[in-house]
């Protein structure tokens, strides 16, 4: 068992300042170990984290955080952060409910500056951060840090674009790991891998430090002062030299887990005064230090609880063989493609989160990654359907609301045939508000043309992929949550196929109908059962299409309940309980309705089950409050249920 005897004397960055160089190096060492310590036990984000473990040393050694802004892209990097801030004890509790956040969180910590989830925001917050200094006549260092595939994104250029024309002050650390979820892919990733690749920059370079090195006495010395010119000879022998000419001063590259290096350098640009921006140019490999993190980088960007010896993940459940619903889709897709050759597949750099990694490999000319910018994809998309071609673009529900515009400009405007493939969709658990897909209904049903669906089941899912391959009449959607379902039951044969706008009605109810869609359909069907058991006729409505919504169905549901009850795994505020109300005559309006949902509040980060229980949307809480609301109007004796499907 590890002391981490130098990290237990840690509190504040201003603790690390005390600490000579061999301290530092063992300061990391302890960090690792404690990085894969806790990760292992909680689940996260670790290679990401292993990655920046020198660099976040050495940016709190030399700077004065919290005084200088420490601004984190993407924030799922920043665990050694948060464990060099005050938060080593409670790093143990983190991503869990209650516990500390698994990003940067405003509130959470003075050292943490802004939330952040979604990549390519750090430059943007650094210009309005440092116009905001300037403003106020204020003096301190503002340092965004950016990597892990952020700079793929176009945000980040946006912004470079204006921070080179304002020429405010602020020192940029590129984290290249050449990484972002999946390896990085198109133009600008080639470009900054060309620049740590350059043959005639590094054969140069090497020849120059021997021979430096070979001086007798002074080689050492003469070496590091060298080492303190060679960014100023760049223009030498690395082509094209992009940040200096958007008006950015460019330093590097440097070793990101060189310790000495870094903190010299940064202790250079430090004291530049007046030095506008300026970008240092930092080399770190993903998962640095844990073997297994290293060559499996994918894996260990964000997953659960893992042995730490072995590195493989702890399985976990009912025990039953399960498959995922990314997996779902992505093996269907395969099938489909085998037989349909104008499928092509669009992911933002998420290929193996969205289920796409078999795809990409059976069908790499078919199969494309446009890095973290979900715009781009989509608009991509629209032109591809106008061509003749079936995109099918798959982009978790919380990136997608970074392409709003673009469903409905490029795609739904045009009527164009783009196959949307939501994946995690409704509340995702640990990773918390930043990454919860609880809006996506409540943006996307107002689009015209736009066909949503959501499946009950891993059954239903593939049905409903089948019938998204044949719908050609203009944008169509599924939305399915994280999770997935029992191998087994993936043969379940549905007693209705799937048509445009058809409900599946289960039962029928004459006190009550639950109408329910894809996450919460389970919820459901136990809550029906435990309502009944208190003698309520309750039926129960799986809707299967949120858009267009199966009027007819719904209208005779209603017209059979003395009331009715919607639950959904999103945003209440636009979901369906808006939509059925909106579709009901006038004269079952004044129906008493119970909406089940999310109100108009973020959901916190942990355990799904737990934060749904905190909700008060767990089944038991559920079940009480419809029983105390129904039965002394209903009474205790029903009619007996009719069954409708199974």
């Amino acid at each position: 068992m590890r002391d981490y005897a130098i990290l237990n004397q840690i509190h504040t960055p201003d603790d690390l300042k005390k600490l000579e160089l061999p301290q530092l190096r063992e300061l990391a060492d302890d960090i690792r170990h404690y990085l894969i310590d806790v990760v292992s036990a909680n689940g996260g984000h670790l290679a990401p984290s292993l990655g920046v473990v020198e660099l976040t040393i050495a940016l709190h050694h030399v700077f004065r955080t919290p005084e200088d802004h420490l601004i984190w892209d993407v924030g799922h990097q920043a665990y050694p952060h948060k464990i060099l801030t005050g938060r080593r004890e409670q790093f143990r509790t983190i991503r869990q409910f209650r516990g500390l956040s698994g990003f940067t969180k405003r509130g959470e910590s003075e050292y943490d500056h802004y939330t952040v989830g979604h990549s390519s925001t750090s430059l943007s917050l650094a210009i309005g951060d440092a116009i905001a200094r300037d403003h106020h006549g204020k003096n301190y260092h503002i340092i965004p840090v950016i990597g892990d595939g952020a700079m793929t994104s176009g945000m980040a250029y946006e912004a470079m674009n204006l921070i080179g024309g304002l020429k405010k002050s602020m020192v940029i650390v590129l984290n290249d790991n050449k990484m972002s979820i999946s390896p990085n892919v198109g133009a600008i990733a080639k470009y900054l891998n060309r620049i740590i690749s350059s043959p005639a920059y590094n054969r140069m370079r090497k020849k120059w430090y021997n021979f430096l090195i070979s001086i007798p006495r002074f080689g050492k010395k003469i070496s590091n002062v060298a080492q303190d010119m060679e960014y100023r000879m760049k223009h030498l022998f690395i082509p094209g030299m992009f940040f200096e000419e958007l008006g950015i001063r460019y330093i590097g590259p440097v070793d990101g887990h060189d310790l000495e290096g870094l903190i010299r350098r940064f202790n250079e640009v430090k004291n530049i005064e007046n030095g506008g921006p300026i970008l240092v140019h930092v080399i770190t490999k993903k998962g640095y230090g844990y073997k297994h993190a290293e060559e499996n980088a994918v894996t260990f960007h964000g997953l659960g609880p893992f042995e730490k010896e072995s590195g493989a993940v702890i399985k976990q459940g009912t025990g039953l063989e399960q498959i995922s619903y990314s997996a779902i889709f992505g093996n269907k897709l395969v099938e489909m493609a085998r037989s349909d050759s104008s499928i092509v597949a669009i992911t933002a750099a998420m290929c193996a989160g969205t289920g796409l990694s078999d795809f990409a490999k059976q069908f790499p000319d078919r199969f494309y990654d446009v890095g973290i910018a979900e715009q781009n994809a989509v608009t991509s998309a629209a032109a591809m359907a106008a061509n003749g071609l079936k995109p099918y673009v798959a982009i978790y529900s919380t990136f997608l609301q970074r392409a709003y515009d673009q469903v409905i400009h490029d795609v739904a405007l045009m009527n164009l045939p783009v196959k949307f493939i939501i994946d995690r969709g409704g509340v995702v658990g640990e990773d918390g508000p930043t990454h919860h897909g609880v809006f996506d209904i409540s943006y996307l049903r107002p689009i015209p043309n736009l066909v949503l669906l959501s499946p009950r089941d891993g059954a239903e899912f593939q049905a409903m992929l089948d019938f998204m391959n044949h719908y050609n009449d203009g944008p169509i959607a599924i939305r399915f949550p994280r999770g997935g379902d029992e191998k087994r039951l993936l043969g379940r044969k549905l007693s209705l196929p799937i048509e445009l706008g058809k409900a599946e009605t289960l039962y029928e109810g004459h006190d009550m109908t639950i109408f329910t869609y894809g996450p919460f359909y389970e919820a459901g069907l136990l809550l029906r059962q435990r309502v009944m058991a208190e003698g309520l006729d309750v039926g129960l409505v799986n809707l299967r299409f949120i858009k267009p919504l199966d009027e007819s169905t719904v209208i005779e549901a209603v017209q059979k309940s003395h009331c009715f009850v919607t639950m959904e795994d999103g945003s209440l505020i636009g979901g369906i309980a808006d939509a059925i109300q909106s579709a009901l005559p006038p004269m079952l309006r004044s129906k008493e309705l119970r909406r089940i949902g999310y109100s108009d509040a973020f959901v916190s980060h942990g355990d799904k089950d737990r934060v749904l229980e905190d909700l008060q949307l767990h089944v038991e809480a559920l079940a009480s409050d419809l029983r105390q609301r129904y039965q002394s109007a209903f009474g205790r004796s029903r009619t007996s249920l009719k069954k409708v499907a199974n």
